[in-house]
């Protein structure tokens, strides 16, 4: 059985005990499972696994969820982060690649831009930079439990819509195609997730604005509930090494990528993404 250590006071913790090549057993995907839930994110050293192993590793964990169109991997289930081109160089800062990059050094969770947003995600390091490239977590239960009462009342209650066009449209305005939009078109979500161990904010780069606010004040209230949510508090960096693996959950945490030298050095991460099993607000409803 795996061993799990903390790694902060509030949230994220070390798993060691478990060879990831040889796949686990049910027992050990279950407490798995119940640490995640309980640390929100898990850190696995020393994982030394090939594609097919991180698969298997996580569909223990829960099916997995299609990786989108436009994306590197798009039809399958791994999606490649890497600055490194087709032709084994590094690519160029104008690479369509490169540019989704930076757009993963903003604070977000994974898929919440679709109408069932991912449940968690799991990120392998294949091969990273001397230095930069860490992945900040933040901890939206954390921060919720110590927010202020007046802010809490603005956001309890309120939807989101979370837009993929207008967020990649932050990074470059021709990041997103208009098949994109197409595909991926704004979505409602809750602000705020219920859950056993209590709720947490739903926000994040993808979230454009609130039902039933005019945009300025939207906007002033996820910046505000953002600035508080991401205070060195409530945040733990993960510092990369190589065959490291990370496994979080999208309905706790927010991340996002620390800048490194992209055009010196290279960093080629791969990530599976466990599916979440229906609408957010769906969810939120039959839990009132």
């Amino acid at each position: 059985m795996p061993t799990i250590e903390s790694l902060h006071a509030l949230f994220a913790a070390r798993v060691t005990g478990l060879d990831l090549r040889r796949g686990l057993s049910a027992d050990e995907a279950a407490a798995v499972c119940e640490a995640l839930d309980r640390h929100s994110v898990l850190v696995f050293p020393g994982q030394d696994i090939d594609d097919e192993a991180q698969l298997a590793f996580s569909r223990a964990i829960g099916p997995l969820e299609v990786t989108r169109a436009g994306a590197s991997g798009a039809g399958g289930y791994l999606l490649v982060l890497t600055n490194i081109g087709p032709d084994g160089r590094i690519a160029p800062p104008t690479d369509r690649q490169v540019l989704n990059n930076l757009a993963n050094r903003l604070w977000h969770a994974d898929s919440s831009f679709k109408s069932v947003p991912a449940r968690a995600s799991l990120l392998s390091a294949r091969e990273i930079p001397r230095e930069g490239a860490d992945t900040e977590f933040a901890s939206m239960r954390a921060a919720w439990a110590e927010m202020p009462e007046r802010l809490k009342a603005r956001l309890r209650g309120q939807v989101a819509v979370h837009d993929f066009g207008w967020s990649r449209s932050l990074v470059a305005p021709e990041l997103v195609t208009a098949a994109e939009r197409a595909d991926w078109p704004p979505v409602r979500q809750p602000v705020v997730l219920g859950g056993p161990l209590g709720e947490a904010l739903y926000l994040g780069a993808h979230a454009r604005t609130i039902e039933g606010m005019a945009e300025e004040e939207a906007r002033a209230l996820i910046e505000e509930a953002m600035e508080f949510a991401t205070q060195p508090r409530f945040v733990h960096a993960h510092r990369w090494r190589r065959h490291d693996l990370v496994l979080w959950d999208n309905r706790a945490v927010l991340h996002r990528a620390t800048p490194f030298r992209s055009t010196a050095e290279r960093r080629h991460m791969v990530r599976t993404t466990i599916a979440g099993q229906g609408p957010l607000l769906a969810t939120a409803a039959a839990a009132e």
